[in-house]
């Protein structure tokens, strides 16, 4: 069994090792991850960049169009825009990691569950899911923050249960295609508690399409934070949110568009970033693409 462990664990290595020489020969999803980089680093170092205060107000200042002193312009009150997309994108990238982390690890551990034990657990568990797939992701995600409330917090907790029933799905589709194999059959067989089984043989078999599931909800994340902060349920003021400038920037869009523009291309870049990596993913981890090669 030792022996059989270390030579899964040197097949993982070779397997994670050729995924990821074949994401990076991939100029798509290099492309997705180079708009990431972006979006992170501006978030990352962008307050330590910019020297104009995001919730600065200058009555003079206001409506100025994008120069050397304002690169992005101004608002309707005088803040610098791109103080605020820095800051508004620190805002979602922050929200969007937090609540896929939690639909990852809650999705993952309810679909490990249903799939490895079946039978009722597997009734109760799935039928809860398609409950939660029944409801419009976006008016579920309403629904949760009218009983929650408004704010940054309870915005990761509603995306967070959003996303948790597609989790569970791919985990418990994953678990069910490899609990009959033999390897699992022989951790059994020698005696193998069944929290070691799922841990140890079962999760890391099924975690292919689960990363690049992650992957793809980052962006999804994000334009459900941009749309519920835009209906004013999400990140509330003064804390910058990039949604909520698009909701501001509507307004003004004929005589000052550089309000609402530049805020809906860091979610666009954000978005696309994030969703151009994930297809290089999957297509690293095709087992069809591999045979074909």
């Amino acid at each position: 069994m030792a022996r059989l462990g270390r030579r899964s664990g040197g097949l993982r290595h070779t397997y994670w090792a050729d995924t990821i020489r074949r994401f990076v020969r991939n100029p798509i999803a290099m492309l997705g991850m180079a708009f990431v980089l972006i979006v992170v680093l501006a978030a990352l170092v962008g307050p330590f960049v910019v020297s104009h205060d995001p919730l600065g107000v200058s009555v003079r200042a206001r409506f100025t169009p994008p120069s050397t002193t304002h690169l992005f312009g101004t608002d309707e009150l005088g803040r610098d825009v791109l103080a605020r997309v820095v800051y508004g994108a620190q805002v979602s990238l922050i929200v969007s990691f937090a609540a896929v982390t939690f639909s990852l690890f809650a999705g993952t551990a309810l679909g490990l569950l249903a799939g490895y034990f079946g039978r009722a657990a597997d009734e109760v568990i799935m039928r809860l899911m398609d409950i939660l797939f029944a409801f419009p992701a976006v008016l579920l995600a309403i629904s949760i923050l009218a009983i929650l409330g408004p704010g940054m917090p309870n915005t990761i907790i509603a995306i967070g249960v959003v996303y948790t029933p597609i989790f569970a799905r791919i985990a418990r589709g994953s678990v069910l295609s490899v609990r009959g194999l033999d390897y699992v059959l022989a951790a059994r067989a020698v005696g193998s508690r069944e929290s070691r089984i799922m841990v140890r043989h079962i999760l890391p078999n099924c975690m292919a399409p689960i990363v690049v599931e992650t992957t793809l909800s980052l962006g999804f994340a994000i334009l459900s934070e941009a749309a519920l902060s835009f209906l004013g349920l999400g990140t509330q003021p003064p804390r910058p949110s990039l949604g909520r400038m698009l909701s501001e920037g509507r307004m003004f869009i004929v005589d000052a568009p550089w309000i609402g523009l530049f805020p809906g291309l860091a979610i666009m870049l954000a978005v696309l970033g994030f969703n151009l990596a994930g297809d290089g993913l999957r297509d690293a981890m095709d087992p069809k693409l591999r045979r074909a090669r």
